[in-house]
């Protein structure tokens, strides 16, 4: 049975000015996007997963940075000066806050070895580049203060003038970084977009070793990152693997054995001491221009030498799962009450553990009908979801995670929807299924209350075309959505 959907007349009677509002917001969206490939940015490792606790930035480095272009002119957050001080490398967006921490153990760092290097950008959306600049931290700068115009020198050590060009994807900067820099710095790689007032800053945190090879044939083959807080009876383990396969010879294993040792800068350091002083050919921590390598508390490079033929090494967490952990629906309505096919169910649930908890509706076929996530406190909470569905049997299904991430509950309870059913038949709510759209799907758009149906082949393949950036194609609303969809 398909989910159907009721168009009354208060829709229709806003029906204009939502579709101005619309071709407004549309007017605007149109941006620029992507991020430095060559050295990784720091928003890109932590799509990689090396960086953590990274916020939105983990799932759009291509967002990160953009902002108001002219830096290093002014004090940021107005046209033409940049961003706001504090805020560089997030371009003062509140979703990519993350991006802004600063410290000497926060963010991994990318071994730079020749000060001779081809910097190089992925563009998911280009726009015409006036220029590309690249500044360096001042020597002497202090690596635990947040970002701002005073500690980068004044000046680009390299600028590649883009000629009011589409840039390319892979493109090589050939700049040289000064001789006077070694050591742990941030590089602000900056790309002025030519037809717009935006800029994309991203920071790349890199270890300046300036000379092409190092005393010792030490070789980097992965790190340790710091990320989950650990309990006691938790193991960690660094796993060696060569070209042919693993190598167990060089595997090394800690246990944590007090509460302090759980900390994540703390387990991270007794890994690297661990590996250090059990392993010849193995040492972990950061290296400096004579070449010795010593652990931190915090982000350290795993190194091997040539003769142990390691070529990388994984990280693993084997962390106990917290057999205490409850979590269960606590109440609910034995029947919630259509409104032509809209209804607003509200249910408690109850925990004994800080979770991150989703509940979903399904109706009799299965397919989610409303859902709704939180990040609640042990204890009692109330949950509302907002819901579109027809009368009949439905399961609610309520799963929670531990912050941790170790432990996993979950709860099941049928519930039953009555009243009245939608009127216009629709397959998916917008954009859940986006992978199943093809000519004829039928979706209804929840920003505008309106069902749109996907256009016949070729047309047809615009349909998929939509992440939360690019939104050109989205039924209703994107600039662009009457190539994919006719509105019903």
């Amino acid at each position: 049975m398909k989910k159907t959907f009721y168009k009354g007349g208060a829709l229709s009677a806003c029906s204009s000015s939502m579709i101005l509002l619309s071709a407004m917001l549309a007017s605007q969206t149109v941006s620029a996007h992507g991020y430095m490939e060559v050295p990784p940015s720091r928003a890109l490792l932590c799509q990689k997963g090396v960086n953590t606790n990274c916020g939105s930035a983990q799932y759009e480095p291509q967002s990160v940075g953009e902002t108001f272009k002219g830096f290093p002119a002014g004090t940021g957050g107005a046209p033409l000066q940049g961003p706001i001080d504090g805020k560089i490398p997030s371009g003062g967006h509140p979703s990519f806050s993350a991006m802004d921490a600063q410290s000497a153990t926060r963010w991994q760092l990318t071994e730079i070895k020749d000060r001779n290097i081809d910097f190089q950008w992925r563009y998911t959306q280009a726009h015409p580049a006036t220029k590309h600049e690249y500044f360096i931290t001042r020597n002497g700068w202090n690596v635990n203060e947040s970002l701002k115009r005073a500690s980068f020198e004044s000046t680009p050590f390299c600028v590649v003038e883009g000629n009011h060009q589409l840039p390319v994807s892979g493109a090589k900067h050939n700049c040289n970084i000064p001789g006077d820099k070694s050591s742990q710095h941030v590089i602000l790689g900056i790309w002025t977009v030519g037809d717009t007032d935006a800029a994309f800053y991203n920071a790349v945190d890199v270890n300046i070793l300036g000379e092409p090879s190092l005393p010792g044939g030490w070789s980097s083959v992965g790190g340790i990152t710091p990320s989950a807080q650990l309990q006691i009876g938790d193991k960690v383990k660094a796993r060696a693997f060569s070209a042919n396969g693993v190598s167990p010879n060089y595997d090394v294993e800690i246990s944590i054995d007090t509460a302090e040792e759980g900390s994540p800068n703390n387990w991270a350091f007794k890994l690297a001491e661990k590996i250090n002083s059990t392993q010849s050919l193995i040492r972990a921590g950061i290296r400096d221009e004579s070449g010795n390598i010593e652990p931190v508390r915090g982000n350290n490079t795993l190194y091997a030498q040539k003769e142990s033929g390691v070529t990388r090494f994984e990280v693993q967490l084997d962390m106990k799962e917290d057999t205490a952990a409850r979590m269960s629906v606590a109440s609910q309505q034995a029947e919630y009450v259509l409104d032509k096919g809209l209804a607003n169910v509200q249910f408690s649930m109850i925990s004994n553990r800080a979770m991150n908890v989703e509940a979903t509706l399904f109706d009799e076929n299965n397919k989610p009908v409303g859902s709704v996530a939180k990040q609640v406190d042990s204890g009692p909470t109330w949950l509302t979801m907002d819901v579109r569905s027809n009368p009949g049997k439905h399961t609610l299904t309520l799963v929670g995670t531990t912050l941790d991430g170790r432990t996993t509950r979950q709860d099941t309870q049928p519930t039953h929807m009555t009243g009245e059913g939608a009127g216009i038949e629709h397959d998916f709510v917008f954009p859940e299924g986006i992978s199943e759209y093809t000519a004829g799907t039928k979706v209804l758009q929840p920003k505008t209350n309106e069902i749109f149906e996907c256009k016949p082949f070729p047309a047809s393949g615009y349909c998929k075309q939509y992440t939360p950036t690019a939104n050109g194609f989205e039924p209703g609303v994107g600039g662009h959505w009457h190539m994919a969809w006719d509105k019903i």
